[in-house]
């Protein structure tokens, strides 16, 4: 199916084990059959693990089985989903993802690159530092800092075994330099679940809070993926994590240069569903179903 027309592509991301959301995503999928379906991250019941989600159940006994019967309901349109894990996933659930890409029922690209006809896919799922304690796919930015309230990545919990110098030297910007090479990154989708820096897509909620008297930054996003899509101009970067960005600030589409970044982060029940073509991620929609 690689060489199937890319010009009607889903992102969805944030899940956040909501089965309706799921069941939603589906019947859309169906319903319009596009070439490709892109996951941003924060896929599987919020918190660390415990319950159903701590075996990775919650991927064996839902997502896999719905999408099992997608794949038989829509035989050859069935569309490439690409997908990445977000900061509220356990990476305990790597195993079970990597099932599913055996069996071909989607393609885990963290740190990886796909071709998709005649673009090329990255996948990178880390964030910077947040103040929540799961630490599997958070890293340092650019620098070792960390924001006022926030945890740094050499603390907090890990659902899988790190290397303590990893944790310490390890960086987004040296990730995803690294993952971008020397490619040419005219014809690139970058799936992050972070958002870039001071953008309309990483604005939180965080007015008027200080810790320490110290006052938060209301932009929580990656200054290093801000940095790269500035310098290296990728043709569209797809983002979620902060969930009330779209509400506040009322966009969801951010043009950083010749870039387009879009967003699928929502702070409601419904599922946000963007539906975009490579060629022109400007006239990108977003919808609640």
């Amino acid at each position: 199916m690689t060489g199937r027309p890319t010009s009607s592509c889903f992102f969805a991301s944030d899940l956040h084990g909501s089965e309706p959301r799921y069941r939603t995503l589906f019947a859309a999928v169906e319903r319009e059959r596009p070439a490709a379906v892109f996951l941003g991250g924060d896929l599987l019941p919020s918190g660390l693990p415990r319950g159903r989600a701590s075996s990775g159940d919650f991927l064996r006994e839902v997502v896999a089985p719905g999408l099992r019967e997608l794949k038989s309901r829509v035989g050859p349109w069935y569309p490439r989903l690409l997908v990445i894990f977000g900061n509220d996933d356990p990476r305990s659930e790597e195993p079970a993802a990597l099932e599913l890409d055996r069996e071909g029922l989607w393609e885990y690209v963290h740190r990886r690159q796909v071709a998709l006809a005649d673009w090329r896919v990255y996948g990178y799922a880390c964030v910077p530092p947040t103040p929540f304690l799961l630490k599997d796919w958070e890293c340092y930015d650019v620098s070792r800092y960390v924001d006022p309230g926030c945890v740094s990545p050499e603390e907090g919990l890990r659902t899988a075994e790190a290397d303590p110098r990893a944790a310490r030297q390890r960086t987004i910007e040296a990730d995803v330099r690294a993952l971008a090479g020397e490619d040419d990154q005219a014809r690139a989708i970058w799936l992050f679940h972070t958002p870039p820096y001071r953008t309309s897509l990483d604005r939180a909620a965080l007015d008027g809070r200080s810790v320490d008297h110290v006052p938060l930054d209301v932009h929580v996003g990656s200054i290093a993926v801000r940095r790269f899509i500035e310098s290296r101009q990728p043709a569209v970067t797809l983002h979620g994590h902060v969930h009330e960005s779209a509400r506040l600030t009322g966009a969801w589409l951010e043009r950083i240069g010749r870039t387009v970044s879009l967003s699928a982060a929502h702070d409601g029940p419904e599922l946000a569903l963007v539906r975009f073509d490579p060629a022109s991620p400007h006239e990108a929609t977003r919808g609640l179903l």
